[in-house]
């Protein structure tokens, strides 16, 4: 994996560098969220750990650049812990949020943790998901619920497998919206909503996996 590690503290970039590189990971830093977009611009990279509190341009705002142009996971430091935080983090696109002081064996767990999540649970990507009796055929586009074959509109399809392919993650609507409408699309919330309403009346008892974080979003979890 790289690593884009963003920390205007050169101590824990320091550390953290030790930790992802002594897995056999590459590393490479940046000390604010101006260099942190312009590295992105410029590279690829599978995780970035974001400070939060930074000169120049803050964690929060370099996410919301780089969400413009790249999907690349993203896990907040910060050494507040207030929930307004973590949840304006989420809504802006970030996977995991973790408070200062950590460990950093703890960080490359979060590490481990969102690669998983974002190649489909067990680091390779899959064609068909199973939940219960919940059955995903995201290649054929099919979905059954307790065998039966469940009868979905195409944007409901489309909502489903990107919650699928993104569990565990905690989605704002806005994000939602950007990824499943598209940015181009001029509804609001109410549209995400109201579809995540009729696909869980279509998924019966398996709704549940579809859980509601208030005043946020949605995250799908089996």
């Amino acid at each position: 994996m790289k690593i884009l590690i963003v920390d205007d503290e050169e101590m824990i970039r320091a550390v953290l560098r030790e930790y992802i590189e002594f897995e056999g990971n590459e590393a490479d830093e940046a000390q604010d969220g101006m260099e942190a977009v312009r590295k992105c611009r410029e590279n690829d990279y599978d995780v970035i750990l974001m400070d939060v509190m930074m000169p120049r341009l803050d964690g929060f705002s370099a996410v919301k650049e780089i969400r413009k142009f790249k999907d690349t996971p993203v896990i907040m430091l910060s050494a507040r812990s207030e929930e307004y935080d973590k949840l304006f983090g989420f809504e802006l696109g970030s996977d995991d949020y973790v408070t200062k002081p950590f460990s950093p064996k703890e960080v490359m767990a979060r590490i481990h943790a969102v690669t998983k999540r974002a190649a489909g649970g067990d680091g390779k990507p899959h064609d068909i998901y199973e939940f219960e009796g919940l059955r995903i055929d995201m290649v054929g586009r099919n979905v059954y619920v307790d065998g039966e074959r469940a009868e979905l509109t195409p944007k409901e399809y489309e909502l489903l497998f990107y919650f699928v392919e993104n569990r565990g993650v905690a989605l704002s609507r806005e994000r939602l919206l950007n990824k499943v409408w598209g940015y181009d699309f001029y509804g609001d919330d109410r549209t995400v909503d109201t579809h995540v309403k009729m696909l869980r009346g279509n998924l019966k008892e398996y709704r549940k996996f579809i859980v509601t974080l208030r005043g946020l979003g949605y995250k799908f979890e089996a």
